[in-house]
């Protein structure tokens, strides 16, 4: 599925890890495809409230917990550097889907790192 919303499409998630080698490229691939996975899923299930926009982001968050394992495989992992990335990007998401008044925190709260 494409996604539909423009601000969401034509944005560069991830990016401070992309220009930073100590994360490999592959593994932020994998990253920045989680992402698009919840957009796709946000604009397929249409949350109408926080409490369903959470549920989305917290399941995004889970695969990326699984992430990390394979990060730390490749001597990296998500770390300070990358949490503020990451917690950047999920408040995008929600905002450009109109959740402005989304918490950093209840959109990963299921984060181990």
């Amino acid at each position: 599925m494409a996604i539909v919303n423009q601000q969401v499409a034509g944005y560069a998630f991830l990016r401070g890890m992309y220009s930073d080698g100590y994360f490999p490229d592959h593994l932020v691939d994998k990253g920045k495809a989680i992402l698009l996975r919840l957009c796709e899923r946000i604009e397929t299930e249409r949350p109408t409230d926080l409490a369903a926009l959470y549920e989305l982001t917290n399941a995004a968050t889970q695969e990326f917990n699984a992430l990390d394992e394979e990060l730390v495989a490749a001597e990296s992992e998500i770390e300070t550097v990358a949490r503020e990335l990451i917690a950047a990007d999920f408040v995008f998401v929600a905002s450009s889907y109109g959740f402005e008044d989304a918490d950093t925190e209840e959109l990963i709260a299921t984060r181990d790192w």
